[in-house]
């Protein structure tokens, strides 16, 4: 395997949407999307899906990801984009997707374990780290349900753009667009077709 390039695409650090850095599970979802020359997909192949995931500080660089371990945190984020979508609009996901979710958390299932920092003792449930890959997906997973089942929950918005699919957590009720810019394009888009109508 040959070594990770951890120099990031340069679109990645201009579109930062809110609650990704609070949630890995939004941040998965989010690493397909659409930018004005096409779709953009963070995680088209194995390299590009191991520097995803130990730039999120999911799996150890040493470690390799292949193929059948793509193909199931594809699927991850496909059965994520399909609860938020399901959440979203206060309908029944299919059972596909929560099967999904579910297989990644007992993958790797977790055991508790009693840690003590500098304000004292608190629980920190560890996934089996047997297999990282797996231990990865059920991080996410058990990310995706603290999201899903939180307070922060009512907050989980869909871009409003057009075709952008991104999701984000909303600071407030007005908020449309996971970024200025998908807020930008919008109005210019509207701005436009005003003077085409006139």
């Amino acid at each position: 395997m040959r070594a990770v390039d951890h120099e990031a695409p340069v679109y990645l650090h201009q579109l930062p949407v809110p609650g990704e850095e609070r949630y890995l599970s939004l941040a998965l979802v989010n690493t397909r999307f659409t930018l004005s020359h096409g779709q953009v997909d963070l995680l088209d192949d194995t390299e590009a899906a191991h520097l995803w995931l130990v730039r999120h500080e999911l799996l150890p660089d040493r470690v390799a990801l292949n193929g059948r371990q793509l193909g199931r945190l594809l699927a991850l984020r496909e059965a994520l984009r399909a609860l938020f979508e399901a959440y979203g609009t206060r309908k029944r996901p299919a059972a596909e997707d929560l099967a999904t979710l579910n297989s990644a958390l007992a993958a790797a299932p977790s055991t508790p374990r009693l840690a003590w920092g500098a304000d004292g003792p608190h629980r920190a449930d560890e996934p089996d780290a047997g297999n990282p890959a797996a231990a990865a997906l059920s991080l996410l997973a058990e990310d995706a349900t603290d999201l899903l089942t939180g307070t922060e929950a009512e907050q989980l918005t869909e871009c409003a753009a057009q075709g952008c699919a991104r999701w984000f957590l909303r600071s407030h009720g007005a908020r449309r667009w996971c970024t200025t810019k998908c807020g930008n394009r919008v109005r210019a888009a509207r701005a436009y077709a005003a003077r085409k109508g006139r």
